[in-house]
């Protein structure tokens, strides 16, 4: 039975990066592709449960959605394909890196998220910007990752959340192992006035590294030209905090 792939992203099913994707990863597999009809950047691990969703098939195997890159996810799985559920889902190639504290936003990696809820592996796979946008270094990247979680698997409850540098193939550093660093923002807030004089915000700023960012993390290792591929638990539980906080004595 051939092997079935799901592929999903936060930037539309019309991005170019997701294009990249499916090119990269020609004859490893079946493809099919869910994803959201417009941008949904920065959507984090939405579901939409107040309205209905549409899908449209734009052509054989190619689906857009209406909704969130987690409605696009849960709708592949649970009826797109629920003949036969993918051995892998694939999210990306996001345009712009997500590391550090990014995470908890990007709809990228919340996609990945939902299928490892689901119980399929997952892998998001974005790419640093740095002039250039080099999308066949992280198609080629993502699919020598895929052949191995396809070949190995991934350990339960488990996704990786891979960022690619914005280099040329032949001037990666290699491939590491890494952990999720810390990012901080600068402008965050800007502030403006429409024609008729009224103040609007603008959430923005550059994103960057912390000071503090320890070597060896995601942020730190893609500045240093690796493709960091950060292993990322579904159990948010804070182990060593549960001993001190069950010393809290409580009124009842």
């Amino acid at each position: 039975m051939a092997t079935k792939i799901l592929i999903s992203n936060d930037d539309g099913i019309n991005a170019r990066g997701i294009k990249a994707l499916i090119s990269g990863l020609a004859g490893i597999g079946e493809l099919t592709v869910v994803a959201p009809d417009r941008e949904q950047s920065a959507s984090g691990h939405s579901l939409t449960l107040q309205r209905p969703l549409r899908i449209e098939e734009r052509s054989p195997g190619y689906y857009a959605v209406d909704g969130t890159p987690t409605d696009c996810v849960f709708l592949g799985i649970n009826h797109i394909m629920r003949a036969q559920a993918p051995d892998l889902v694939i999210s990306g190639i996001n345009r712009g890196g997500n590391l550090g504290d990014d995470l908890t936003y990007s709809g990228t990696v919340a996609a990945a998220f939902e299928a490892t809820l689901l119980g399929i592996p997952a892998i998001a796979i974005s790419l640093e910007y740095k002039g250039e946008f080099h999308f066949a270094t992280a198609a080629r990247a993502v699919r020598e990752i895929a052949e191995k979680v396809l070949a190995s698997g991934l350990p339960a409850d488990t996704l990786l959340n891979v960022n690619v540098p914005d280099l040329s193939w032949d001037k990666l550093s290699g491939f590491r192992i890494t952990r999720q660093g810390k990012r901080t923002y600068s402008d965050v807030v800007r502030e403006n006035h429409d024609p008729r004089g009224r103040p609007y915000y603008w959430i923005a700023g550059e994103v960057m590294p912390a000071d503090d960012d320890p070597e060896g993390s995601d942020a730190a290792l893609v500045a240093a030209g690796f493709v960091s591929i950060t292993p990322i638990h579904l159990d948010l539980t804070n182990y060593k905090a549960i001993a001190p906080l069950r010393q809290w004595e409580w009124s009842i």
